[in-house]
Protein backbone atom coordinates (compact mmCIF):
# COMPACT_ATOMS: atom_id res chain seq x y z
CA UNK A 1 0.00 0.00 0.00
CA UNK A 2 1.12 3.34 -0.69
CA UNK A 3 3.03 5.48 2.46
CA UNK A 4 2.30 9.44 3.30
CA UNK A 5 5.83 10.15 2.51
CA UNK A 6 8.14 11.81 4.77
CA UNK A 7 8.54 15.45 4.90
CA UNK A 8 12.25 16.54 3.54
CA UNK A 9 14.44 17.66 6.37
CA UNK A 10 14.68 20.99 7.89
CA UNK A 11 18.32 21.68 6.80
CA UNK A 12 17.57 21.02 3.20
CA UNK A 13 14.28 23.00 3.30
CA UNK A 14 16.57 25.52 4.38
CA UNK A 15 19.31 25.41 1.96
CA UNK A 16 16.60 25.08 -0.91
CA UNK A 17 14.77 28.51 0.06
CA UNK A 18 18.00 29.51 -0.39
CA UNK A 19 19.37 28.42 -3.46
CA UNK A 20 15.73 29.18 -5.13
CA UNK A 21 16.30 32.62 -4.19
CA UNK A 22 20.13 32.67 -5.48
CA UNK A 23 19.26 31.20 -8.66
CA UNK A 24 16.60 33.48 -9.12
CA UNK A 25 18.56 36.56 -8.82
CA UNK A 26 17.36 38.07 -5.26
CA UNK A 27 21.02 37.53 -4.05
CA UNK A 28 23.30 37.72 -6.81
CA UNK A 29 27.12 37.06 -7.14
CA UNK A 30 29.15 38.64 -4.14
CA UNK A 31 25.88 39.77 -1.73
CA UNK A 32 25.99 37.93 1.62
CA UNK A 33 23.33 35.81 2.70
CA UNK A 34 21.99 35.19 6.22
CA UNK A 35 24.15 34.15 8.82
CA UNK A 36 23.23 30.79 10.77
CA UNK A 37 22.44 33.09 14.04
CA UNK A 38 19.89 35.19 11.46
CA UNK A 39 18.59 31.38 10.02
CA UNK A 40 18.17 29.66 13.24
CA UNK A 41 15.88 32.63 14.42
CA UNK A 42 14.32 33.44 11.24
CA UNK A 43 13.35 29.53 10.81
CA UNK A 44 12.93 28.64 14.26
CA UNK A 45 15.65 26.07 14.25
CA UNK A 46 18.32 25.42 16.15
CA UNK A 47 21.71 26.83 15.45
CA UNK A 48 23.43 22.94 13.96
CA UNK A 49 20.07 23.00 12.09
CA UNK A 50 20.54 26.25 10.31
CA UNK A 51 24.89 25.57 9.87
CA UNK A 52 23.83 22.57 8.34
CA UNK A 53 21.78 24.11 5.80
CA UNK A 54 24.83 26.63 5.02
CA UNK A 55 27.34 23.39 4.65
CA UNK A 56 24.63 21.61 2.06
CA UNK A 57 24.98 25.36 -0.12
CA UNK A 58 28.79 25.38 0.27
CA UNK A 59 28.55 22.01 -1.26
CA UNK A 60 26.70 22.36 -3.68
CA UNK A 61 28.81 25.62 -4.86
CA UNK A 62 26.01 27.96 -4.34
CA UNK A 63 28.10 30.04 -1.38
CA UNK A 64 31.38 30.21 -0.34
CA UNK A 65 32.46 31.55 3.53
CA UNK A 66 34.64 34.01 4.23
CA UNK A 67 36.14 33.71 7.76
CA UNK A 68 35.27 36.60 9.59
CA UNK A 69 32.87 38.22 7.16
CA UNK A 70 30.10 35.96 6.71
CA UNK A 71 28.93 33.57 3.53
CA UNK A 72 28.53 35.23 0.03
CA UNK A 73 27.16 33.74 -3.36
CA UNK A 74 29.29 32.50 -5.92
CA UNK A 75 27.84 32.41 -9.13
CA UNK A 76 24.62 30.33 -9.29
CA UNK A 77 25.20 28.46 -12.97
CA UNK A 78 21.87 27.85 -13.54
CA UNK A 79 18.88 29.45 -14.79
CA UNK A 80 15.63 30.03 -13.22
CA UNK A 81 12.66 27.40 -13.60
CA UNK A 82 9.01 28.24 -13.98
CA UNK A 83 8.32 27.47 -10.72
CA UNK A 84 11.18 30.17 -9.29
CA UNK A 85 10.05 32.79 -11.44
CA UNK A 86 6.30 31.92 -10.09
CA UNK A 87 7.62 32.57 -6.76
CA UNK A 88 9.52 35.67 -7.12
CA UNK A 89 6.42 37.31 -8.59
CA UNK A 90 4.60 36.49 -5.89
CA UNK A 91 7.13 38.08 -3.01
CA UNK A 92 8.33 40.94 -5.29
CA UNK A 93 5.59 41.23 -8.07
CA UNK A 94 8.38 40.77 -11.25
CA UNK A 95 9.35 37.42 -12.72
CA UNK A 96 12.72 38.95 -13.54
CA UNK A 97 15.61 40.12 -11.27
CA UNK A 98 17.37 43.21 -11.75
CA UNK A 99 20.35 41.11 -13.53
CA UNK A 100 18.53 40.23 -16.42
CA UNK A 101 17.49 42.02 -19.11
CA UNK A 102 14.37 41.01 -21.44
CA UNK A 103 14.42 41.15 -25.44
CA UNK A 104 10.68 40.73 -27.06
CA UNK A 105 11.27 38.94 -30.35
CA UNK A 106 7.75 38.19 -31.18
CA UNK A 107 4.34 38.72 -30.03
CA UNK A 108 2.01 37.57 -32.12
CA UNK A 109 -0.89 35.42 -33.20
CA UNK A 110 -0.11 32.36 -35.31
CA UNK A 111 -0.47 28.78 -36.17
CA UNK A 112 -0.22 26.75 -33.52
CA UNK A 113 2.62 24.08 -33.51
CA UNK A 114 1.08 20.41 -33.02
CA UNK A 115 2.52 20.32 -29.52
CA UNK A 116 1.10 23.58 -28.08
CA UNK A 117 -2.45 22.74 -29.41
CA UNK A 118 -2.40 19.85 -27.78
CA UNK A 119 -1.29 21.47 -24.61
CA UNK A 120 -4.38 24.09 -24.87
CA UNK A 121 -6.61 21.67 -25.88
CA UNK A 122 -7.52 23.96 -29.11
CA UNK A 123 -8.62 22.14 -32.45
CA UNK A 124 -6.34 21.03 -35.22
CA UNK A 125 -5.27 23.65 -37.50
CA UNK A 126 -6.20 26.64 -34.79
CA UNK A 127 -3.79 29.58 -34.13
CA UNK A 128 -2.41 30.69 -30.27
CA UNK A 129 -0.86 33.39 -28.96
CA UNK A 130 2.88 33.81 -29.64
CA UNK A 131 5.14 35.70 -26.88
CA UNK A 132 8.94 34.88 -27.37
CA UNK A 133 11.34 36.44 -25.35
CA UNK A 134 15.33 36.22 -25.21
CA UNK A 135 16.65 36.31 -21.53
CA UNK A 136 20.26 37.58 -20.62
CA UNK A 137 21.94 37.44 -17.39
CA UNK A 138 24.13 40.16 -15.25
CA UNK A 139 26.73 39.43 -18.02
CA UNK A 140 25.02 40.32 -21.20
CA UNK A 141 25.28 36.32 -22.47
CA UNK A 142 21.80 34.69 -23.40
CA UNK A 143 20.58 32.49 -20.27
CA UNK A 144 17.29 31.42 -22.00
CA UNK A 145 14.86 31.34 -24.93
CA UNK A 146 11.42 31.68 -23.18
CA UNK A 147 7.69 31.07 -25.95
CA UNK A 148 4.58 31.66 -23.84
CA UNK A 149 1.38 30.46 -25.71
CA UNK A 150 -2.08 31.36 -25.21
CA UNK A 151 -5.42 30.65 -26.71
CA UNK A 152 -6.51 32.94 -29.16
CA UNK A 153 -9.81 34.06 -27.58
CA UNK A 154 -7.65 35.82 -24.82
CA UNK A 155 -6.55 38.75 -27.32
CA UNK A 156 -10.24 40.56 -26.52
CA UNK A 157 -10.33 39.96 -22.59
CA UNK A 158 -6.83 39.91 -22.30
CA UNK A 159 -4.74 42.91 -25.40
CA UNK A 160 -1.40 43.25 -23.30
CA UNK A 161 -0.67 39.72 -24.32
CA UNK A 162 -0.25 41.03 -27.63
CA UNK A 163 2.05 44.10 -26.40
CA UNK A 164 5.35 43.57 -26.28
CA UNK A 165 5.91 44.41 -22.71
CA UNK A 166 6.52 42.88 -19.46
CA UNK A 167 3.31 42.76 -17.36
CA UNK A 168 4.07 43.22 -13.69
CA UNK A 169 3.10 39.89 -12.18
CA UNK A 170 3.81 38.14 -14.65
CA UNK A 171 0.95 36.95 -17.48
CA UNK A 172 -0.42 34.21 -15.23
CA UNK A 173 -1.55 36.99 -12.81
CA UNK A 174 -2.41 39.29 -15.42
CA UNK A 175 -4.93 36.84 -17.16
CA UNK A 176 -6.40 36.14 -13.86
CA UNK A 177 -7.22 39.74 -13.16
CA UNK A 178 -8.41 40.42 -16.42
CA UNK A 179 -10.84 37.23 -17.26
CA UNK A 180 -10.93 35.57 -13.25
CA UNK A 181 -8.99 32.19 -14.84
CA UNK A 182 -6.57 31.86 -12.32
CA UNK A 183 -3.39 29.55 -12.39
CA UNK A 184 -3.78 26.94 -9.80
CA UNK A 185 -0.95 24.14 -10.59
CA UNK A 186 1.68 23.23 -13.22
CA UNK A 187 3.56 20.11 -15.22
CA UNK A 188 6.39 20.24 -16.66
CA UNK A 189 8.74 17.87 -19.09
CA UNK A 190 12.38 18.05 -19.77
CA UNK A 191 14.35 17.17 -22.59
CA UNK A 192 17.83 17.47 -24.20
CA UNK A 193 18.50 17.95 -27.79
CA UNK A 194 20.21 19.77 -30.64
CA UNK A 195 19.89 23.52 -30.73
CA UNK A 196 17.96 25.08 -34.22
CA UNK A 197 19.95 27.28 -36.71
CA UNK A 198 17.85 29.80 -34.73
CA UNK A 199 18.48 28.84 -31.56
CA UNK A 200 22.21 28.74 -31.98
CA UNK A 201 22.27 32.40 -33.40
CA UNK A 202 19.86 33.29 -30.52
CA UNK A 203 21.83 31.73 -27.64
CA UNK A 204 25.11 32.67 -28.93
CA UNK A 205 25.89 28.55 -29.29
CA UNK A 206 28.17 26.79 -31.68
CA UNK A 207 26.57 24.85 -34.58
CA UNK A 208 25.16 21.56 -33.21
CA UNK A 209 25.04 22.78 -29.35
CA UNK A 210 22.84 20.60 -26.78
CA UNK A 211 20.34 22.57 -25.39
CA UNK A 212 18.08 21.82 -22.55
CA UNK A 213 13.63 22.41 -23.59
CA UNK A 214 12.04 22.90 -20.64
CA UNK A 215 8.71 22.67 -21.36
CA UNK A 216 5.53 24.13 -18.65
CA UNK A 217 1.82 24.31 -18.77
CA UNK A 218 -0.10 25.59 -16.32
CA UNK A 219 -3.72 24.62 -15.21
CA UNK A 220 -6.72 26.36 -13.29
CA UNK A 221 -8.44 25.02 -10.76
CA UNK A 222 -10.82 23.52 -12.97
CA UNK A 223 -8.09 21.65 -15.03
CA UNK A 224 -8.14 24.00 -17.87
CA UNK A 225 -5.03 24.94 -19.39
CA UNK A 226 -4.34 28.92 -19.04
CA UNK A 227 -1.08 29.10 -21.03
CA UNK A 228 1.98 26.65 -22.22
CA UNK A 229 5.79 27.66 -22.36
CA UNK A 230 8.74 26.54 -24.08
CA UNK A 231 12.24 27.35 -22.29
CA UNK A 232 15.51 26.80 -23.82
CA UNK A 233 18.52 26.77 -22.47
CA UNK A 234 21.97 26.78 -23.77
CA UNK A 235 24.40 23.89 -21.70
CA UNK A 236 26.18 26.49 -19.33
CA UNK A 237 22.82 26.70 -17.55
CA UNK A 238 21.53 23.08 -16.98
CA UNK A 239 21.65 23.16 -13.34
CA UNK A 240 18.45 22.40 -11.79
CA UNK A 241 18.49 20.96 -8.55
CA UNK A 242 15.75 19.84 -6.05
CA UNK A 243 15.92 17.98 -3.16
CA UNK A 244 13.50 15.22 -1.92
CA UNK A 245 13.49 11.88 0.48
CA UNK A 246 14.22 8.66 -0.49
CA UNK A 247 12.45 5.33 1.00
CA UNK A 248 14.55 2.89 2.66
CA UNK A 249 16.20 0.32 0.38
Amino acid sequence: MPEIEEAVPKYLQIAGHIRDQIVRGDYVAGAEIPSERQLAASWKVARPTAARALETLRRQGFVESRQGSGTFVRSANAAPRARERYERARDLGTMYSDTESIEFLAVEIVPAPEHVAAALELPDGSEAIRRSRLLRGAEGKPIELSTSWFRPDLAKSAPLLLEPERLRGGTGKYIAETTGQASSYARDQVAARTATDDESRLLELSEGAPVLVYRLTVYDESDGPVQTDDAIYPPGAWAFRQEYALPPL
